[in-house]
């Protein structure tokens, strides 16, 4: 007859084989030498010599930025004082009033409502058929190498070279969209595509949507990471691709959702090249922005420079409240 071994209430038996050693709550388990790892403390000195290290590495890069920003804005602020032109003689004091006309531009409020406009139209480009895509290049379909081409290396390529081809495609005589329309005998859909004011408008709103290679390549690295089970378990319920592309995918994404919006917005302030080189702020400034803006009266002769300078540190101050947005987002992000 077998018996079993006395001990506590939960051992095995004796015929069940022996038990398995249980492991106690909160204890480490032992390195190579049996010993558990201790954090090494850095006293004050080690920890002053070290920041005096990491200074001495910054110190050229603290240099780069006073001189080429601290002391840019500087200038530019100081200039925007003045009435002077380019080469900066005789240079005139005028207190705020290059600000005070400036404000008073219908011309300059017309570049700046460009600047939200063309913004919108890329955010909503973004959220929609950026991210429609970055899934779709997430599944692994055929031919996701063709997509990657029309909408991602344009985006890795100069911005000004984009525009120069949209401008030569869309050019009234010789360009490729018309001529295209010609040679299909559809000349009555070829038309003055920037020189008429409602097509150019339209032109360079289909340049900045076209450009979501940027906000394909944020969607793309976060899909990467998210955790499939909740679509797997999605999926075995019966949820469709729409189900879980509007119901799941899209909500799990709204902290991308929020550094794709304002990496646009600041990107809308840096367009200069988009349109200077489509449409060059034409018809009768009717896609002119801000970054056009300032470089016409800039380069256009007459002491307008302080004008210009105005125009700058207003811009430059708006791309800064973008970016302390964008700081804030990301942090709360993070947290």
């Amino acid at each position: 007859m077998t018996t079993t071994a006395p001990g506590p209430a939960g051992t095995a038996s004796a015929g069940a084989g022996p038990a398995a050693p249980r492991r106690l709550p909160g204890l480490r388990r032992a390195g190579k030498a049996g010993r558990t790892r201790k954090t090494k403390r850095i006293d004050g000195p080690q920890q002053r010599g070290m920041m005096r290290t990491a200074l001495l590495f910054l110190l050229p890069l603290l240099a780069f930025y006073l001189v080429f920003y601290v002391f840019g804005f500087v200038f530019l602020a100081r200039t925007s004082l003045q009435r002077t032109d380019l080469s900066f003689l005789d240079a005139e004091s005028v207190g705020l009033e290059n600000y005070r006309l400036l404000f008073t531009d219908d011309r300059f409020i017309r570049a700046l409502l460009n600047n939200v406009v063309f913004a919108a139209a890329a955010v909503a480009g973004a959220l929609t058929l950026g991210f429609f895509l970055a899934v779709v290049l997430s599944t692994g379909m055929r031919g996701r190498k063709v997509f990657y081409a029309v909408f991602l290396v344009p985006s890795l390529m100069p911005v000004a070279l984009v525009a120069s081809v949209f401008g030569g495609m869309m050019e009234n005589r010789y360009g490729t969209l018309n001529e295209t329309l010609r040679s299909a005998h559809l000349d009555f859909l070829a038309g003055h595509w920037l020189t008429e004011p409602g097509l150019a408008y339209a032109v360079v709103i289909g340049i900045f949507v076209y450009l979501v290679g940027l906000p394909i390549m944020y969607y793309t690295a976060d899909l990467s990471a998210l955790n499939t089970s909740l679509l797997e378990a999605a999926v075995l319920d019966g949820a469709s691709f729409w189900q879980l592309l509007r119901t799941m995918l899209f909500p799990l994404m709204r902290t991308t959702h929020k550094t794709v919006v304002v990496s646009i917005l600041l990107m809308s302030f840096r367009a200069f090249e988009i349109v200077f080189f489509s449409t060059k702020g034409g018809p009768a400034g009717g896609t002119e922005i801000s970054g056009t803006y300032v470089y016409n009266y800039a380069t256009s002769p007459g002491p307008r420079v302080g004008y210009a300078s105005a125009a700058a540190v207003v811009v430059l101050l708006l791309a800064l409240l973008l970016s302390a947005i964008q700081l804030r987002f990301t942090g709360k992000s993070e947290e």
